[in-house]
């Protein structure tokens, strides 16, 4: 059982990993930290546990941490990838998973990182779970991952209005996204707040 101070240090940490991984992928805004944002409303209205909804939190602020571990050039870089760039991007959940071993985050947290791009047809990676043999957290952060990432701009990645941006979801909704959730992320009180967030977070100097 860790001390108040405890947490507090590893939620201090996880957050600073995660600012060095937003800036390596080209992020102008704090984007593990709106992922965990989203994931926890979106947890909430579920009715995840508190320690399941930590765990979530965790995973979300350094599920690219392999992408970063990596540091393969063309992730920058504003072009499409070859095929054998992306076989080889496809494998940082992997490494995620590794590194978050490393840093001893519990081994729930290490398979949400692990997990957190399979789909809900199966069509993910990197073990083409699909359906409810994905746990629910990993089910959220693939959803709020993707629509953070859809609001912001990156190299090769023009950012989408947030129009376009829940088009985009409610088309992968029982595709790449777990029905339910992606109805969830599209609530107007929720999208508000994502807007509001995305509009006034900046990424520390």
């Amino acid at each position: 059982m860790q001390t108040a101070e405890q947490e507090s240090r590893l939620e201090q940490k996880l957050i600073d990993l995660s600012v060095g991984i937003d800036r390596f992928e080209g992020y102008t805004r704090p984007h593990g930290q709106l992922i965990a944002s989203i994931a926890d409303r979106i947890g909430t209205r579920l009715g995840m546990a508190a320690h399941d909804r930590i765990y979530m939190q965790q995973a979300a602020l350094v599920h690219d941490i392999g992408e970063a571990t990596m540091d393969r050039s063309y992730i920058r870089e504003n072009r499409s990838l070859s095929e054998d760039e992306r076989f080889d991007l496809h494998r940082h959940p992997v490494i995620g998973e590794q590194e978050a071993a490393k840093i001893g985050l519990a081994r729930g947290v290490q398979l949400l990182v692990r997990w957190h791009h399979e789909w809900w047809n199966g069509g993910g990676y990197p073990d083409a779970l699909s359906g409810e043999q994905i746990p629910l957290a990993a089910r959220i952060l693939r959803a709020s991952d993707s629509f953070a990432a859809m609001m912001e701009t990156r190299p090769g990645r023009p950012n989408l209005t947030p129009d376009a941006a829940r088009k985009e979801i409610a088309g992968l909704a029982a595709i790449e996204f777990d029905p339910t959730i992606a109805k969830l992320i599209l609530e107007p009180e929720l999208l508000r707040d994502i807007l509001e967030w995305h509009a006034t977070a900046q990424l520390p100097a």
